[in-house]
Order: structure tokens, then sequence, then C-alpha cells
């Protein structure tokens, strides 16, 4: 358990360590926002900003889904006193 868990948190610290700053805008979306900008207009400059909160969404429920499986259906001990063995569920 303690390997899995360093090897998780490694994981995640490369990702957000050597991840590369990316523009996440299509070619139209990209070039309204320059023609935007050029023109005095304040509205395209958070456009950046709602595409990647468009695209973390779907990640975020993916995440949530598998912590709330995770938490539901792992191994938990319990003991009955049936016997003198701890009983297993799952």
């Amino acid at each position: 358990m303690k390997k899995t868990f360093t090897f998780i948190l490694f994981s995640i610290a490369c990702v957000l360590l050597f991840s590369a700053n990316v523009q996440a805008q299509c070619a139209m979306c990209s070039i309204n926002a320059e023609q935007g900008v050029k023109n005095g207009n304040t509205v395209s400059a958070g456009l950046n900003t709602g595409v990647l909160y468009l695209l973390a969404i779907p990640y975020l429920m993916a995440m949530i889904v598998g912590v709330v499986w995770y938490k539901k259906f792992r191994k938990k001990n319990v003991e009955l006193n049936m016997k003198k063995e701890p009983f297993h569920l799952n």
C-alpha cells in the first residue's frame, strides 16, 4: 500500500512539475480572440480560461467517481464472534 501511494504521489508531482504551458484553443477561437483583443474587445480576454475550465470538468468528474468507487468497494476486515478468525468482506 505504501509503494502504491508513493508511486501515485510521485506520478502526480511529475505531471504537475514537468507539464508544458499550452494554450487550449482551436484555430477559429484563437483567431476570434486575437481579432477581438486588437480591436479593444475585453470580452474575449477570458476565452482561454473558459476553454481550460470546460476541459477540466470531465477529468474532475472521473476522479470523483474513482474516489467514491474506491471508498465503497475497498476491502474491510470485520471480526465476528462466530469463530476466532477475522471475516473478510469482498
